[in-house]
């Protein structure tokens, strides 16, 4: 183990709690940042309508000869 030494600092009994907490505290920042920040995330929870983009009509195909 690397880091074997910490434990004699602090106890893992405190440590690993601290350490899973401060992930959540820092996953929730950068969520609530990208749904505070950006127009897309908002639309996209919200179920925002997208643009509906039409196809092209397709070429008109020749008349057949006879």
């Amino acid at each position: 183990m690397i880091y074997g030494k910490m434990w004699t600092v602090v106890r893992p009994q405190v440590g690993i709690p601290m350490f899973i907490a401060a992930v959540a505290i820092a996953s929730f920042s950068v969520h609530l940042a990208l749904t505070l920040n950006t127009t897309w995330v908002k639309n996209f929870l919200n179920g925002g309508a997208s643009k509906a983009v039409a196809a092209a009509p397709a070429a008109a195909e020749p008349a057949a000869k006879k």
